[in-house]
C-alpha cells in the first residue's frame, strides 16, 4: 500500500523537528503584543471581509529567522501575525522575505535587515482570483534592525510598525491596514506559540493544490513533532 504523501511529510517533519527539539522552520525568533488596524483596501474590493472592511483586533506577531543564521547573516526571514478575533477563530498570516517586483513574489529570498518586504509566497485564491498577501516596511516607522536582538531593540525603544498590503499576480501592492508592535512575550509563550498557515487564513481566501496540502502536514508535522497543539495564542491587552 502506497503511503500518501501529506502523511510521509508529516511524518518526516515531526521525526526532524523532534531531533531540533525546535520548529522545523524559523526556530529562532522573537514573539511580540501587537495590534492590526485595518483601514481597508484601496480601489476595487478584493471581495475578502477582513482585506476590504475597516476594523481593529488585538494580535500576536513573531518575527523569525529561517535557518537560523549567527546574528546579522543573510537569511529567509519570517513575519507571522495572529489576529484575535474572539469569539470568532483567529487568523494567521505568515509571510517570508521576498522581493516586491511580480517576478519574485513567489521566491523566499535571504536578507540581512528584518526591514523589507515579505510575502505569502504562495498565492491565495478568492474566487476565480489569485492574490498574493504582503508585509512592507513602513518608511516612517523605527528600523527593525539586522539581528533578532536588534528586534528586541527597536521594539523596546518605540513602537514600530509593519505595513499589510494585498496584490494580485501581477499587479501594485495596495495597502489595507498596519500592524502595531508592542512588548516583547517571553521565551516559553514563544516556544508554545503555533500557527496554522493552511487553515487559519481569512475568511474569503483559500489556498489550494498539492503545495498547501503539503505546507498543511508540514506544519501538522513540526506541530506534533513538538509537542504543542494549536492554540490562540498570546493574547495583548
Amino acid at each position: 500500500m502506497v503511503t500518501p504523501v501529506p502523511s510521509a511529510v508529516e511524518r518526516a517533519a515531526a521525526a526532524l523537528a523532534r531531533l531540533r527539539h525546535a520548529r522545523l522552520l524559523h526556530p529562532a525568533g522573537r514573539t511580540f503584543a501587537a495590534e492590526v488596524l485595518i483601514w481597508g483596501t484601496s480601489g476595487p474590493p478584493t471581495g475578502v471581509p477582513l482585506l476590504d472592511r475597516p476594523g481593529r483586533w488585538p494580535a500576536t506577531v513573531r518575527l523569525s529567522k529561517g535557518v537560523p543564521t549567527p546574528g546579522g547573516w543573510p537569511d529567509v526571514l519570517g513575519v507571522a501575525v495572529r489576529l484575535h478575533r474572539d469569539p470568532e477563530p483567529p487568523v494567521d498570516l505568515l509571510v517570508s522575505s521576498s522581493g516586491a517586483a511580480p517576478v519574485l513574489r513567489n521566491l523566499p529570498l535571504p536578507r540581512r535587515r528584518f526591514t523589507g518586504t515579505y510575502t505569502s509566497i504562495m498565492p491565495f485564491r478568492a474566487g476565480a482570483r489569485r492574490l498574493f498577501l504582503a508585509v512592507l516596511a513602513d518608511p516612517d516607522s523605527p528600523d527593525l534592525g539586522r539581528s533578532l536582538a536588534g528586534v528586541d531593540a527597536a521594539v523596546a525603544a518605540d513602537e514600530p510598525r509593519l505595513v499589510l498590503a494585498v496584490a494580485s499576480a501581477v499587479g501594485p501592492w495596495r495597502p489595507f491596514g498596519e500592524v502595531r508592535l508592542d512588548g516583547r512575550r517571553g521565551a516559553p509563550e514563544d516556544a508554545a506559540l503555533a500557527f496554522d498557515p493552511v487553515g487559519n487564513v481569512p475568511p474569503g481566501l483559500r489556498l489550494a493544490g498539492p503545495l498547501a496540502r503539503l505546507r498543511d502536514a508540514g506544519y501538522r508535522g513540526s506541530r506534533r513533532g513538538r509537542g504543542v497543539g494549536l492554540s490562540r495564542g498570546a493574547r495583548s491587552g
